[in-house]
């Protein structure tokens, strides 16, 4: 033991202390000293080494002994401590067993303890799939309950539907009905199961009671719109409305059945509405209808030859199919209420026709309207409106095909287009659209007639007999002012609601006009009365232009330019009736600006020119002036034609003057020579008087 440890500290002194070296040997390294004494600062054998500066082999000495002595009492003690030691050793390998038995012990406890957890996932598992049964049994359940109630019919409900009265209760389990036939349709896996199949059969015979029932109930309501005075409006919006699920039934589960109820509707109303037109019909044709007929186009056929001498009289009769006048105002009158009267109410007084067809039209748009919105509402199948209406629309089609052909009124025809068209503006207004086929159709209709009637009017114009209808005298002809006024008429309404189809047929009605004035102008002798006829034509066809308003500006310029042309031909014409000798000498030699002459005029020349002027100038104006009074139809027209000829008189007159005076010889007439002041004021006395 001692060698040990006198071992031990030579291994821990001796590295650094070699006794055999010398200790100032220059092979000594030093590296690391610092920190070796750092770290056994605490020996006291070095303390000791260091502060008495011994030697070290003496020191070793010393140390060495020491260190046996320690060692002989270390293993004195060794000794003496080896019995508890084999003690120790005894109690530690007791130790050990017991410890390797706890080991078992607590391994055997890990195992059972595993078993058990074991045991407790199988439970948990058990537990969880109960659960998820448990669950999955109550899901079954409570389909197989809505199932069971879905399919299956309560006794209260079949009795409903096989014995009940159609009422809202009946509408209402006929909702729960088609909530069970609707449930077998949505899903392919119920509709196969076998206990729908043993159901579904009963379910089919009580859906076919109810088809049946529900068909039976509106067949029969649709078959009490056929009694006479029925209100069917009232019928519809208080009763059948009400029940509009019954239809809803019908086209969800019985096609072919929905199929016969709206065929028996559609026949039931187009029969009533039909015959309810077809009645008002008749009874507007018991009226007395003003509408005008071939007869009276003025020469269109020479087999109404006869018409032409009591032509004044005929056509003041039937004036109103060339005027418009009180008739447009039908156009202000569209859509508002009141205008269609009862069959009842319609009187055998006379009407123009387009009044009748303005009514007709009206009861159709009203009547249209309001089955549309039924059918809409009711029904939702718009195809079914056009079943419906098939049957009026036909009655109404042949009534205007047997009235039309007749009709030779262009402005009845015009307007009938007019307030066609104010109807589809009514109908797009209420958003319906139910009759827009319709009217474009009559649209359509009404135009080849009207073109057809206007060329008629024009070939009576071309045909007439000039001679014939001439009436001897110059005021405005009767024959005339008819085509004016149903010119001016044509462009109010082409204004109103034309689309330029008429602009060129007016022109040619004005050629045509135009045309019939010439030829009916050849028929005076004298050019004075037939540039006055012409006058007081143009006067008159000026006067109702300026009432058919802006849109006539351009025809009335036309027949402006026309009228001051003849006016200036007529003063001529008046000027040399009465001033012919005045006339012919100022014109033929003097020069308007009093310079050029053809001919060097001499006293003898003017002398009676000026002597006739001055015995018969105020009896000449006396006389233009009543002829004019009584030969112009306007007053103001007059009055322009009667300042046009004395200008134009004082005029000539002052040319005549300024010539006598420059001629050699001429002062000898100034005694003779009528003032221009005198003149002018008494032209003036005749102007105040017109």
């Amino acid at each position: 033991m001692a060698v040990v440890h006198g071992q031990r500290t030579e291994d821990s002194f001796g590295g650094h202390f070699s006794f055999d070296e010398d200790a100032a040997s220059e092979d000594i390294s030093l590296d690391g000293l610092d920190e070796e004494l750092e770290e056994h600062k605490n020996y006291d054998v070095l303390i000791s080494i260091l502060a008495n500066g011994e030697k070290q082999r003496d020191r070793a000495t010393l140390v060495e002994g020491n260190l046996g002595h320690v060692e002989q009492d270390l293993i004195q003690e060794y000794v003496e401590d080896s019995d508890n030691l084999v003690l120790l050793h005894d109690q530690i390998h007791d130790c050990d067993i017991i410890l390797s038995q706890i080991g078992s012990l607590i391994t055997g406890f890990q195992v059972h303890i595993g078993s058990i957890s074991s045991e407790l996932r199988s439970l948990q598992e058990r537990s969880l799939d109960i659960s998820v049964r448990l669950k999955n049994r109550k899901l079954v359940e409570t389909k197989l309950a809505k199932f069971v109630e879905e399919i299956v019919a309560p006794p209260g409900l079949v009795t409903v539907i096989i014995d009940g009265e159609v009422n809202d209760g009946y509408v209402k389990n006929l909702e729960i009905l088609s909530k069970k036939l609707r449930f077998s349709q949505v899903d392919p896996m119920i509709n196969a199961s076998k206990s729908l199949k043993d159901i579904k059969p009963e379910l089919e015979r009580l859906l076919q009671k109810a088809l049946s029932k529900v068909s039976d109930y509106l067949t029969e309501i649709f078959f009490s719109m056929r009694k006479p005075g029925t209100n069917i409006q009232i019928l519809q919006q208080n009763l059948v409305q009400k029940y509009r699920y019954l239809i809803l039934f019908l086209r969800e589960h019985g096609s072919k059945v929905y199929t016969d109820v709206c065929a028996a509707y559609a026949d039931t109303m187009n029969k009533v509405l039909s015959a309810h037109f077809q009645v008002y019909i008749e009874a507007l044709e018991k009226s007395k209808l003003d509408i005008g007929v071939s007869s009276d186009l003025t020469g269109y056929d020479t087999s109404i030859i006869d018409l032409i001498p009591r032509g004044r009289e005929h056509l003041r009769n039937h004036h109103f199919m060339f005027s418009l006048g009180e008739r447009a105002s039908i156009l202000k009158e569209i859509d508002r209420p009141g205008l269609v009267p009862h069959i009842s109410e319609v009187n055998p007084v006379k009407y123009p026709y387009e009044v009748i067809f303005r009514s007709l039209q009206k009861l159709l748009m009203d009547t249209a309207s309001s089955e549309y919105l039924f059918i809409k509402a009711f029904f939702g199948e718009e195809s079914l409106f056009y079943q419906v209406f098939e049957g009026p629309f036909e009655v109404i089609d042949k009534h205007l095909d047997h009235t039309l052909q007749y009709c030779h009124d262009a402005v009845c025809l015009m307007l009938m287009i007019c307030i066609t068209r104010k109807h589809q503006l009514v109908m797009l207004n209420r958003r319906l659209s139910c009759l827009d086929t319709y009217l474009d159709k009559a649209v359509i209709y009404l135009w080849p007639r009207f073109k057809t009637v206007f060329d008629m009017y024009l070939q009576s114009l071309y045909q007439c007999d000039a001679k014939i209808l001439w009436v001897d005298g110059s005021h405005p002809h009767h024959i005339v002012r008819c085509y004016v006024e149903l010119t001016a008429a044509l462009i109010q309404l082409n204004a109103e609601c034309g689309d330029g189809q008429l602009d060129m047929n007016l022109e040619r009605l004005r050629v045509a006009v135009d045309n019939l004035l010439g030829r009916l102008a050849e028929n005076f002798a004298n050019p004075r009365t037939q540039h006055l006829f012409l006058l007081n034509n143009y006067d008159m066809t000026i006067s109702v232009l300026k009432e058919a308003g802006d849109e006539a500006n351009k025809l009335q310029r036309y027949f402006e330019e026309k009228l001051e042309s003849n006016m200036v031909s007529f003063v001529d014409e008046l000027l040399m009736e009465h001033f012919k000798d005045l006339i012919k000498f100022v014109r033929s030699r003097v020069s308007e600006d009093l310079i050029l002459y053809t001919e060097c005029p001499n006293i003898a020349d003017v002398e009676p020119i000026v002597k006739n002027f001055a015995v018969t100038w105020k009896t000449a104006l006396e006389l233009m002036h009543n002829e004019v009074v009584t030969s112009c139809s306007n007053l103001l027209s007059g009055m322009a034609i009667l300042r046009a000829a004395m200008a134009q008189l004082l005029n000539d007159y002052n040319r005549l003057s300024e010539c006598v005076k420059i001629i050699p010889g001429g002062s000898t007439l100034n005694r003779n020579l009528v003032s221009i002041t005198s003149i002018s004021y008494e032209m003036r006395k005749y102007s105040i008087t017109l």
